[in-house]
């Protein structure tokens, strides 16, 4: 499996080209991530766009993205309504208004593109996924779990701290090489024991 890390900012997630044809997340800014996927592939060459979830600054180029590419758009059925909302998008948080983004995919679950198998992980937003590789071991983890324990936070729109331990607990059971997190940095070294450390302290932070 192939993968380019794109972060075109700061604020921005990270966007992870898959493949030259899978684009998981985007960041916030259309122009910018067609530049930077200029860099690597003919943009007609793009044939999806997986969002991990519904939050601005993993969506709001998504829009623009496909309608430079003729990419589908794909995200779980649970966060899609909320795409459009300022709040549950939180592109408020950011000044901007929610983006106008119309999914062609509604993940549940289960499926699979290529190696990559969709595993519906929500806590951080009701519609919350990660995509594993179990022939690579390779985990994209959107804002579940990040390196070093790290977790995604719960107190915005829909966040439910039991529903994000129990995710997590279902990224335990994977086997892990490396990790790529909607933030930060990739994760190469000890990966499945720094996802059991996230476990561990979400759920000392859920009991304190």
């Amino acid at each position: 499996m192939q993968v380019i890390k794109i972060n075109t900012s700061p604020d921005d997630a990270n966007a992870y080209l898959v493949n030259g044809t899978i684009l998981i997340d985007v960041g916030m800014e259309s122009n910018d991530i067609i530049m930077e996927l200029e860099k690597y592939i003919d943009l007609n060459e793009l044939e999806l766009i997986i969002l991990t979830h519904c939050h601005y600054d993993h969506t709001g180029g998504a829009g623009g993205v496909a309608a430079a590419t003729g990419a589908k758009i794909a995200i779980h059925k649970n966060d899609a309504p909320l795409l459009l909302n300022p709040n549950a998008s939180a592109s408020r948080l950011f000044g901007k208004n929610a983006p106008i983004i119309a999914p062609d995919i509604l993940l549940a679950g289960g499926e699979k593109f290529g190696e990559l198998e969709i595993i519906h992980t929500p806590g951080h937003t009701p519609g919350g996924i990660c995509l594993y590789g179990p022939k690579s071991k390779s985990l994209f983890s959107g804002d579940t779990v990040f390196q070093d324990g790290s977790f995604g936070r719960t107190d915005l729109y829909g966040g439910d701290s039991s529903q994000l331990i129990a995710s997590i607990k279902k990224l335990t059971l994977l086997d892990v090489n490396i990790m790529y997190p909607g933030h930060g940095d990739i994760v190469k070294n000890n990966t499945n024991e720094q996802i059991k450390l996230s476990l561990m302290i979400a759920t000392q932070y859920s009991n304190s």
